[in-house]
């Protein structure tokens, strides 16, 4: 069964790419290239799954994530 979840990529300032599921906590990976750290993040994602699966739980539904501006003063 094919499955598709919201994944943020960050670009990092060393270099490099992280990434999480906010719909799975704890489920981050990265890797070197937007491609790289999105194929990490699949396996680990798969990975989770399976591991919940294993334990009887389903696969938590997708988050209502909402990324906003918020103007402040420094």
């Amino acid at each position: 069964m094919t499955s598709k979840l919201k994944v943020v990529l960050e670009k990092e300032k060393d270099g490099g790419y992280s990434v999480y599921v906010p719909a799975l906590p704890g489920c981050a990976s990265q890797g070197e290239t937007q491609s790289e750290a999105l194929a990490n993040i699949r396996e680990a994602i798969e990975l989770y799954a399976e591991s919940l699966k294993e334990d009887g739980l389903p696969l938590p539904k997708e988050s209502r994530l909402l990324i906003k501006e918020v103007e402040f003063t420094a």
